[in-house]
């Protein structure tokens, strides 16, 4: 509020950005995130080990695919806690390509790395950590990551005569209010004039052009392989529909759900669905190919996950209560169908993956 109370409002993304990532305040930054049952929200990875498992079952592939190269690295931005690292590694434990294969986590948070330390203290000799995807320098392998880019601060348009910036700036009494302006920078002109968007007044959306900064410094660090993105989204159509014409900005506390991003500043998460034709058409732009596009769970279901529910038949614990939770990993009505899969691929042919050997929806973005 003070940077508002002397310099005037700021961009939504401005406020997002310290709302989240603020050193000392922000959600992600100030030890306020919370993970899990007792936190403000869950992402697969704390649902049950055999999303790890088989999310490195399809890794594994891609480095058979890519002639079983004697280095492959798997890079993992915004790893959470680290529980996909720890299960990845251990079923690649009992795997040929185990000898090849490095981990390395981006974590700039450094209360977040030394609980991924202890978490993978078993694993002290496949793992590495860096601070920022530069740090990683150049790998040959995939760049995999689970709920990242919805956290990346956004722009929010509207459409009023024309196309006008969300900023915040405060109200008669000091509290958070929207306010309209011109757009910030002309790549919002630019974004809206590729993706060939057209609205009607009272029309809001948010723009996520720090996906494109991502993207762009994945293929700066990617010599050969893939790009595997899991997060909740939808298709460019989906995603400009009129059933959103408010925009998909939500917020977490408690494990509640709102649309106040206002409220509990710093203690609460704020995301915004990914537009994944965006992440299409940008990485095509750079030299991406997509070669995968479906659900999280048509995506485990065509690894065959069912294997992991076999395993948990025979051994003798809770199968109900285990096979309750895989059913949140992939059966509609939960991040089996809000959470969507996107493959792309740098290098030389047309690798197939088996992840997307059910329904691959490319031609849908």
């Amino acid at each position: 509020m003070d940077l508002i109370r002397e310099k005037g409002p700021v961009t939504f993304e401005h406020f997002m950005e310290m709302a989240l990532y603020d050193p000392q305040y922000g959600y992600y930054t100030s030890g306020s995130s919370r993970i899990g049952r007792e936190g403000d929200f869950f992402t697969s990875s704390h649902l049950h080990p055999a999303f790890g498992a088989t999310i490195g079952s399809q890794i594994e592939e891609m480095w058979e695919l890519m002639g079983r190269p004697e280095g492959f690295t798997v890079v993992e931005p915004g790893p959470g806690l680290g529980h996909t690292c720890g299960d990845m590694l251990s079923y690649f434990m009992d795997r040929e390509c185990f000898d090849a294969l490095n981990y390395v986590l981006v974590e700039p948070n450094e209360s977040m790395r030394k609980t991924q330390e202890t978490l993978l203290a078993g694993f002290s000799g496949k793992v590495r950590w860096c601070t920022s995807l530069k740090e990683v320098g150049t790998i040959t392998g995939c760049v995999f990551s689970n709920e990242l880019i919805d956290a990346f601060p956004v722009h929010l348009i509207v459409m009023e005569d024309a196309m006008r910036e969300i900023y915040v700036g405060l109200d008669g009494s000091g509290g958070l209010r929207e306010t309209t302006g011109n757009l910030s920078t002309p790549a919002l002109g630019e974004y809206i004039r590729d993706s060939g968007l057209t609205v009607a007044r009272g029309y809001r959306t948010e723009v996520n052009l720090r996906a494109r900064e991502w993207l762009h410094s994945v293929n700066g660090m990617l010599r050969e392989g893939f790009v595997l993105t899991i997060d909740y989204g939808y298709n460019a159509r989906d995603f400009f529909s009129d059933d959103r014409k408010t925009g998909t900005l939500l917020c977490y506390y408690g494990h509640r759900i709102s649309e106040d991003p206002f409220e509990h500043i710093g203690e609460q998460d704020i995301t915004a669905h990914v537009n994944f034709s965006d992440l299409h058409r940008w990485g095509v732009g750079i030299g991406f190919k997509t070669t995968g596009f479906t659900s999280q769970g048509a995506f485990l279901v065509s690894l065959g996950i069912h294997e992991e529910i076999e395993k948990i038949a025979s051994a003798g614990v809770d199968y109900a209560a285990e096979l309750g939770r895989i059913k949140r990993l992939i059966l509609p009505g939960g991040m089996g169908e809000s959470h969507l899969v996107m493959a792309q691929y740098k290098g030389e042919g047309d690798p197939v993956l088996k992840g997307f050997s059910i329904r691959n929806g490319v031609k849908y973005l």
